[in-house]
């Protein structure tokens, strides 16, 4: 189950380093649940909510990026600490932001089940400020 799991996790990162809404839902499971600790964060729950979130997240977080610092495999299920980097769009141009936080995942069926997102909201909205 161990390989497995680190499969269905590498795809996904995989994915969401392509922007590819199609892949990145493809590499969860129908009843997918995205919950979110962070403030800013929205959870939900079902691969088509999900599929119908992904574009104008993508769009806002252009050129995104998670590079794995470590990956922890336990049966069926992982935790990911990385890195984040985009650059946000706002209306007045966009802004590089690079984040730490951590992802658990459960995986089923060889696809992600269950991802919880760990992330500074704080550190976040400071990097996308602008200037007074």
């Amino acid at each position: 189950m161990t390989a497995s799991t680190r499969a269905a996790v590498e795809a996904y990162l995989d994915a969401l380093n392509a922007g590819d809404g199609d892949r990145i839902a493809s590499r969860v499971t129908e009843d997918f649940e995205n919950e979110h600790t962070s403030t800013l964060g929205h959870g939900l729950h079902g691969r088509a909510a999900y599929r119908d979130r992904l574009p104008s997240f993508l769009e806002q977080f252009s050129d995104l990026h998670y590079d794995v610092e470590d990956l922890i495999v336990d049966g069926d299920r992982a935790a990911v600490a990385y890195r984040m980097t985009c650059r946000w769009q706002t209306d007045g141009g966009d802004r590089p932001v690079s984040i730490r936080g951590m992802f658990r995942f459960r995986v089923a069926d060889g696809l992600i089940a269950h991802r919880v997102d760990y992330w500074d909201s704080a550190d976040f909205q400071r990097q996308v400020a602008t200037s007074a």
